[in-house]
């Protein structure tokens, strides 16, 4: 696989750019597929040889394009929680107090069945 031509992966930023490459990629190799389903139901030889070279290229093209995306969506998730737990050992008791009314408000929906469960019984 020819990796040449990859795009380096930023740090966390999204790049629009790079989403629309890839979904452009999929569409390719998607008709690059189907020309090949085509042309192995009625031709033999030379023809299917360059068809499936073609959606060889394009599979190609497209696993690299998955492989940033896949990156690009671990660098964020890793400076995501960098940035928390930044955050919490900075206000560690802002933290424990929203994790408190967080837990509050769960357990009074719990408390207090709604309407519709009380008239079922």
């Amino acid at each position: 696989m020819n990796t040449t031509n990859q795009t380096p992966v930023s740090g966390g930023e999204v790049n629009p750019a790079t989403m629309e490459k890839l979904r452009d990629d999929l569409r390719v190799l998607a008709g690059d597929m189907e020309q090949l389903l085509k042309a192995t139901a009625s031709q033999t030889g030379e023809h299917i040889a360059k068809v499936r070279a073609k959606a060889e290229e394009s599979l190609g093209a497209a696993k690299v394009r998955i492989a940033e995306a896949q990156e690009l969506a671990l660098v964020r998730t890793r400076a995501a929680g960098r940035a928390t737990n930044e955050y919490v050992r900075e206000n560690p008791w802002r933290v424990v107090a929203i994790a408190a009314m967080a837990g509050l408000v769960v357990g009074l929906a719990l408390a207090h069945p709604s309407d519709a469960s009380e008239s079922g019984s």
